[in-house]
C-alpha cells in the first residue's frame, strides 16, 4: 500500500446522522452498558486511514481502534490473507490439534523478539489474555505468589489482569476482591513526579525502581516469594507515560538480583507503535516474558504470551484456550508484520510521531490547558491540566476536547485522568498528521476558552 494523504474529513450530516441515531437507540435497549463511548461514531467502513460512519461521513482515524488497526483499516494483503485462510480452514483447536501457521508465525516472533532465544509462544485471543497467561507462567515456573505492578497501569480486565491493573477505580469497583498477591508501586511520570530538568527526572525515575528494593522488600514483601514485576514500557490507559531507561534498567538489575522475572506488557506499545517492534528495545533491556496483542493481526482477536524457551517449562493441561492461535488470525497477522516490515512502517512511525512532537512541543507555554505532550513514535500524549502550577486534572476539558475533535471529522480518544490520546495507524502520513494536529489544537482552544 502507498502511504498517501487524505484530502480531509468530510462531515455530511449532523452527528450523529439519522441512520447512526436508530443504531444508537438499538445500542441503549440491547446492548451491555458497560462499554466506554467517547462519542457516537457508527463505523460502518475503514479504508487505510478514513473510517465512514453509516451516514456517509469520513472521518480521519488517530485512534486506530484503540492502536490496533496497525496497517490502517483494511489493508489490502492483511485482507487477502483472510479471505484465503477463510476459505481453506477456520477453526480447528490449537489446543487439541496442530497448525502450520502456528510454528511460522511462532518463528517469526521469535525472530523479532527483544531478548535472546530460543522462544517459547501461547496463543490467546487478546490482551488480558495475553497478560493473564503471563501472571499463571510466572507463578508456575518460579513457584512464587507475589507479583508487582504499578500505578497507572492497564494490564486488562479479567480477574487476574484486572487485579494487575491500576489505573481507574471504575475498572475495579465492586468487582473485588482481586486475585490475591499484587502489590502497586508508582509509576515514573516525570512531569508529576518532579519539578527540576532531566537530572532531576533521572533520580526521580530511578528511585520509583528502587523503592522496591529499598522499602517494599524490607518491609512487607519477600523478594523471595515475587515471582515477577510487570512494566508497560509505555503506560498506555496510565496517560502514554514513557517509561525512562534509567527505570527500566533498574527494574532488570532488581529482576537479575532476586530470581524475579521482569514481564514487558507491549499489548499497546508493541507492533512497530513506537518506531521500534517493541517499545522496551528503546530502553536496551530484555524481558524475560513479552506480552502482545492489539496491532499484532491489524484488527483480527489474538494475543501472544512470548517468554524465554527455559520458562515456559508448565506440561500439558497447565493453560490453554479453544480459540486462541485461529488460522484466520494467525494469516491476519503473518501479513501483518510482512507489511510493517516491508512497507517501511516502523520508520515511517518513528518520522511522523516526531513530527508530531516537534509541531505540538510549544503548546504547554502557548495553551493554558497543555500541562504536557509527551510520547515515542505513533504513542502521543497531550496531558490537560486546569492550573499549570497544581497540574490539577482536567478530565471533563479532555472529554469535550475529544467530542470537538469527533465533531470536525477527527478520531482522538482519551487515556490517564486527562490525556488525549494520538495513535493513528502506522501508515499515517506528515499531511494526515498536519489535519489532525491542526483539528486538535483548534479544539484545545475552543475548550479552554
Amino acid at each position: 500500500m502507498n502511504i498517501k494523504a487524505i484530502s480531509g474529513p468530510a462531515i455530511k450530516t449532523a452527528l450523529p446522522g439519522p441512520n447512526a441515531t436508530q443504531i444508537l437507540d438499538g445500542d441503549v435497549e440491547y446492548i451491555s452498558p458497560s462499554y466506554t463511548r467517547s462519542y457516537p461514531l457508527v463505523a460502518k467502513t475503514g479504508r487505510g486511514m478514513v473510517i465512514t460512519d453509516v451516514d456517509g461521513n469520513e472521518f480521519l482515524d488517530f485512534s486506530a481502534g484503540i492502536a490496533v488497526t496497525s496497517t490502517g483499516h483494511c489493508h489490502p494483503k492483511v485482507v487477502v490473507a483472510i479471505q484465503k485462510q477463510a476459505g481453506e480452514l477456520i477453526h480447528m483447536s490449537g489446543t487439541d490439534f496442530y497448525y502450520e501457521n502456528m510454528v511460522t508465525l511462532a518463528k517469526r516472533l521469535s525472530d523479532i523478539a527483544p531478548m535472546p532465544g530460543p522462544h517459547k509462544i501461547y496463543y490467546g485471543n487478546s490482551g488480558t489474555e495475553a497478560v493473564e497467561a503471563a501472571l499463571k507462567l510466572a507463578r508456575y515456573h518460579t513457584r512464587r505468589q507475589n507479583v508487582i505492578a504499578f500505578f497507572g497501569a492497564f494490564h486488562g480486565r479479567t480477574m487476574g489482569s484486572l487485579s494487575l491493573t491500576g489505573s481507574k477505580p471504575q475498572q475495579k469497583r465492586r468487582f473485588g476482591p482481586p486475585v490475591p498477591g499484587v502489590t502497586h508501586v508508582r509509576y515514573p511520570d516525570v512531569y508529576r513526579g518532579c519539578e527540576g530538568g532531566a537530572q532531576d527526572a533521572e533520580a526521580f525515575a530511578t528511585g520509583c525502581a528502587r523503592f522496591i528494593e529499598d522499602k517494599l522488600f524490607k518491609t512487607i514483601l519477600p523478594p523471595e516469594e515475587v515471582a515477577a514485576i510487570f512494566v508497560e514500557p509505555v503506560q498506555g490507559e496510565g496517560g502514554y507515560v514513557v517509561a525512562p531507561t534509567s527505570f527500566m534498567q533498574e527494574l532488570r538489575q532488581i529482576c537479575d538480583r532476586h530470581g524475579i522475572l521482569l514481564v514487558a506488557d507491549e499489548v499497546q506499545s508493541g507492533a512497530g507503535r513506537t518506531g521500534k517492534w517493541w517499545a522496551v528495545e528503546h530502553t536496551g533491556v530484555q524481558p524475560d516474558i513479552v506480552c502482545m496483542a492489539k496491532g499484532i493481526a491489524s484488527g483480527m482477536p489474538l494475543g501472544v504470551t512470548m517468554s524465554k524457551a527455559e520458562i515456559m517449562d508448565w506440561v500439558p493441561g497447565s493453560h490453554a484456550s479453544t480459540f486462541g492461535g485461529n488460522p484466520v488470525c494467525i494469516a491476519a497477522a503473518l501479513a501483518t508484520l510482512d507489511v510493517i516490515e516491508n512497507e517501511g512502517l516502523m520508520e515511517n512511525a518513528t518520522k511522523v510521531g516526531t513530527h508530531m512532537l516537534k509541531r505540538m512541543a510549544g503548546w504547554p507555554g502557548k495553551h493554558k490547558l497543555v500541562g504536557d505532550v509527551r510520547g515515542r513514535g505513533l504513542m502521543v500524549g497531550v496531558e490537560l491540566v486546569k492550573d499549570k502550577k497544581t497540574k490539577e486534572y482536567a478530565a471533563a476539558e479532555r472529554d469535550r476536547v475529544v467530542e470537538l475533535a469527533f465533531e470536525r471529522g477527527v478520531l482522538f480518544l482519551g487515556c490517564g485522568p486527562s490525556t488525549v490520546r494520538i495513535a493513528p495507524p502506522l501508515i499515517v502520513t506528515i499531511e494526515d498528521a498536519d489535519i489532525a494536529i491542526d483539528v486538535l489544537e483548534e479544539c484545545i482552544s475552543k475548550a479552554g476558552s
